[in-house]
Order: structure tokens, then sequence, then C-alpha cells
């Protein structure tokens, strides 16, 4: 058994479990993983057993549980400071906690109406209410970390090389292929970075074969 243990939500949809997933996976420490389906009869009850919240993703790091993505992805940051989670830059890492703040309490239209979803292609969708100001939102938020991220690399991530704000746009990154939303070219250079990530196809690659569904 290692040290570190996550609890996942279903691959295919838990945008959620894929943030914290991602910024572990960067870490390159060894660790164990449980996925618990979601909304199936005694999935609550499963998760109340690690932790109170009854919510995934939750971290395992001995006796201590950490349970919401950011605060997973914070802790991580702090456990392996050489992974570089955040900029090294002061400026850029005020933005990338900024932009990552902003999509962890935000988004709500796109997020209800354009639920993650690896195995699903809708390239029709019409969407709902405000989600087109919410895409416009982060194209812009793209737009800007692409263009001004001076310190951390040369990678095709927002900063550079990957950060904490890679992990939690990923999902976005996904749900803007499955449902063929219309980008600019920074945009759509940052999904398909995004989707040819190895840390990231692995979890899609586990995510499509799942034998899990969700019936939204």
């Amino acid at each position: 058994m290692n040290d570190f243990t996550i609890i996942l939500g279903n691959k295919n949809y838990s945008s959620w479990s894929l943030r914290s997933w991602l910024a572990l996976k960067q870490t390159g420490v060894a660790f164990d993983e449980e996925v618990i389906p979601l909304y199936e009869a005694g999935s609550v009850t499963k998760l109340l057993a690690h932790s109170p919240a009854a919510k995934v993703p939750i971290l395992k790091h001995g006796d201590l549980t950490v349970w919401d993505s950011l605060a997973i992805c914070e802790y991580l940051a702090e456990q392996f400071p050489e992974a570089c989670l955040w900029p090294t830059d002061t400026n850029e890492r005020a933005l990338a906690r900024a932009i990552s703040a902003e999509m962890h309490s935000g988004f709500v239209a796109l997020r209800g109406d354009m639920s993650m979803d690896m195995r699903h292609s809708a390239p029709d969708h019409i969407p709902g209410p405000g989600v087109d100001a919410d895409i416009m939102r982060i194209s812009e938020i793209w737009n800007e970390c692409r263009a001004a991220h001076s310190g951390t690399g040369d990678g095709p991530f927002l900063f550079g090389d990957f950060t904490i704000a890679d992990a939690m746009f990923a999902p976005i990154a996904s749900r803007f292929r499955t449902y063929g939303v219309d980008l600019d070219s920074v945009c759509a250079d940052y999904v398909e970075a995004i989707h040819t990530w190895p840390a990231f196809v692995k979890w899609f690659e586990a995510g499509v074969i799942e034998p899990y569904v969700i019936n939204w």
C-alpha cells in the first residue's frame, strides 16, 4: 500500500476527480486509487466512510484526509514543491491561483449544460442560457495566460509548463471537444495539448472503457 490514496468518482464523468488526479499524477509519487461509482445505491454510504462531505475527490495521506479538488491540489503543491504545481513567477502564480479559483466557483451554466462525458459526442448541441458567456470568458482566460506567461517554460499549457491551473481547466477542454465548441486557434491548440498530454490520455482511456453509466 502506498502512502497516498485518492478516492475518485466515475472517470468518464467526474470532472472534479480528474482535476486532483492530474495534479497528483504530476507529482510523480506512487499512489493507490479507488473509484466509487456515483449516483448509485450505496454511493453516499461508501463516500461517507472516507469523508463527512461525501463528495469526490478525497485524498488520503497517512492519517490525513483532504477533500475538495482545489484543497487537494494546494496540499500537493506544499508537499511536492519540486513538482512546481504553481508557477514559480510571483505574478504568474497569482494569476494561476485566481483563474483556478474562478474555475472552482464559476462557469455554472456551462458545467450544468455541458456535462463531462468522454464517451459522448454532441457537436449539434445547442447551448443553454449563459453558456456562451462562460465559453467567451474561458477563451479570454486561456488567451491571456498563453500571451502573458514568461517564466514557467515553453510548453503548451496555460503558463508554459503544467500547473494546477491546467488541472482545473482540463475538464473544460474535454467538454469543448465533446460538444464541438468553435474555438480560436489559441484555444484549439490548448485543447489539443490537453488531449495529447500523457496523464490525460491515461485517464481518458480508462474513462471510455469503464462500465459505469450515469443517466443524467
